[in-house]
């Protein structure tokens, strides 16, 4: 895939990445500022995104490193204003945030902790979105990326506050793709595929119930995994404004996103790589 992004250039483009401190949030960090974009990574941990913007600096590359908590709101509104004196107006914002959710089953759970999952994954994508959109909507142009899940429609009896709010946010993404569409702003729900992040090692690890840590060992043992740089490359691609055409839908780095694209054109189905009831 990385013929793809080859000759792309973002050059002039003001990006924010959440969750940018590790795993696909730093590869596309990378990647976008790679591409020519100006990156703020931003995450909780200060070390990790001091080490992604190191990386990028040390690459030629231009980023800055500010720690926020995307569910706190006036963590949100400080790290776009502070992104926006530094670099100017937000043209992308790539929803990648994400908190794994508690292992075990619901009434084992306890709620707080299942709800601090909604809270990063829903609440958390959608505090960023809130922050950013009045700019691009008077600017009449942006794009938001919106790190999604093959969890959004699959079931987790050991984990349902992941796949509750992948779900949520899936829905999220595609009613805010048709309420900014007359703007000129793109909305995409991508899938970057099974990537052995910090995440994923959690949801397969010890203290996950054995059967859900079976499926999902199983899972990364098949051509369901990827590298994040392949993740990375997916984003670049959306960035690049060559996915407009399927804003709102569902695109999987692993089934191609051009030929995606390219069959939401051809095709004018407004529900094609959507999640829609069918009888």
């Amino acid at each position: 895939m990385k013929e793809l992004t080859d000759n792309i250039s973002l050059a002039g483009q003001v990006a924010v990445v959440t969750g940018g401190g590790r795993g696909i949030g730093r590869a596309a960090a990378i990647g976008l500022a790679t591409a020519g974009a100006s990156v703020a990574v931003s995450a909780r941990t200060e070390e990790q995104i001091a080490e992604t913007v190191r990386l990028i600096e040390e690459a030629g590359g231009r980023a800055a490193a500010f720690a926020t908590d995307v569910s706190d709101p006036a963590s949100v509104e400080k790290l776009v204003a502070d992104t926006t004196e530094r670099f100017g107006p937000i043209d992308l914002l790539v929803n990648n945030a994400a908190a794994p959710g508690s292992a075990g089953r619901d009434w084992e759970n306890d709620p707080d902790q299942w709800w601090r999952t909604i809270e990063v994954n829903v609440r958390g994508p959608y505090l960023c979105s809130r922050a950013v959109l009045p700019g691009m909507i008077e600017r009449r142009r942006g794009r938001i990326i919106n790190v999604s899940s093959s969890s959004a429609y699959l079931t987790s009896p050991y984990n349902s506050a992941y796949t509750t709010s992948k779900a949520a946010f899936f829905s999220m993404t595609r009613s805010l793709a048709e309420a900014t569409k007359e703007y000129g702003i793109g909305v995409f729900n991508y899938v970057p595929g099974l990537v052995r992040t910090e995440l994923v090692e959690y949801m397969s690890g010890p203290k996950m119930p054995e059967p859900g840590k079976r499926g999902m060992l199983a899972a990364l043992g098949t051509d369901l995994q990827v590298e994040p740089e392949l993740s990375a490359e997916g984003i670049v691609y959306l960035a690049s404004g060559q996915a407009d055409a399927a804003s709102g839908r569902y695109l999987d780095v692993r089934w191609g996103i051009p030929e995606m694209v390219a069959r939401v054109a051809e095709s004018g189905d407004e529900e094609l790589f959507t999640l829609q009831l069918r009888k």
